[in-house]
């Protein structure tokens, strides 16, 4: 299983970092990627059904790990992939787990609302389906939850980042239990997946790190300065979620991801101010 461990500051080695054409070429190759996948959520997606769907995620999302050079291996993932009426539960490093989790489970997520007005990528988020959720108002949980009741028992999945915002991948924060609840009401099933970014030697990569003061902008530009990189995946063993208490199927989901990402020891008390 994939570990890592140690406190890694953000600091990165000129040797791994493009030349500055070849970010722009890839910024270029990305920004006519999102437009595709744009129009592809606005025009095909309420003419097909949720397989064909999933489909073109899938494809979309992967193509788009090729162009930004991203590897990705998954450990764990069943031969016939994951059923339907099942949360994912991930820990959160980036923007770019999203779609990093659309190659092994393409997902409606539930994310911030403010994601939605962001340029391009939150029309096209919002396209696939993504639930978003007014932090600010105690209430509008209930209605996504209730939603999200509805899309599980449905047979849809849906996937979230219970630690509520985004580290820098070297450790693991307290996972919330007040989203599990749909998956529970639905007797769907909890599937923990630990993510964690490497550079090509095997050693840890923050490059895809979106924390502290970063902006989205910013953080892309990093990305694309790297001139490879790996992402792991770990599927761990799902969690049959049926008459279970979130906060206990959380705290098992927690301690799931943390030990396959070679983390020992409780979460820690630290707060970051860059919310999922």
């Amino acid at each position: 299983m994939a570990t890592i461990s140690g406190d890694v500051p953000l600091i990165h080695r000129s040797a791994d970092r493009t030349p500055f054409p070849v970010r722009v070429y890839r910024y270029a190759r990305v920004s006519l990627h999102v437009f595709e996948g744009i129009a592809t959520t606005a025009l095909v997606f309420p003419m097909i059904g949720l397989r064909r769907r999933q489909a073109l995620i899938r494809r979309w999302s992967e193509r788009l790990l090729r162009i930004m050079h991203v590897g990705a291996r998954t450990q764990g993932l069943p031969p016939a992939g994951l059923p339907g009426n099942m949360l994912i539960v991930a820990n959160h490093i980036s923007w770019l787990d999203i779609f990093v989790l659309n190659t092994v489970q393409p997902a409606r997520f539930i994310a911030k609302a403010e994601l939605k007005r962001w340029p391009l990528v939150g029309l096209m988020i919002a396209g696939c389906g993504t639930l978003f959720i007014e932090r600010e108002r105690r209430r509008d949980a209930h209605r996504v939850n209730d939603h999200a009741r509805e899309v599980l028992a449905a047979g849809d999945t849906i996937a979230i980042f219970p630690e509520g915002t985004t580290t820098d991948g070297t450790t693991l924060l307290p996972f919330h239990g007040s989203l599990l609840q749909p998956v529970i009401d639905a007797r769907g099933h909890l599937q923990p997946i630990a993510i964690c970014y490497r550079r090509l030697d095997g050693s840890h990569n923050d490059a895809p790190a979106y924390v502290g003061e970063t902006s989205f902008m910013g953080s892309f530009w990093r990305v694309l300065g790297e001139r490879a990189m790996v992402v792991e995946m770990t599927v761990l063993p799902a969690l049959a979620a049926q008459a279970r208490h979130r906060r206990e199927l959380s705290r098992e989901a927690e301690q799931a991801i943390r030990v396959a990402l070679g983390l020992s020891g409780s979460a820690p008390e630290i707060i970051h101010d860059r919310q999922a």
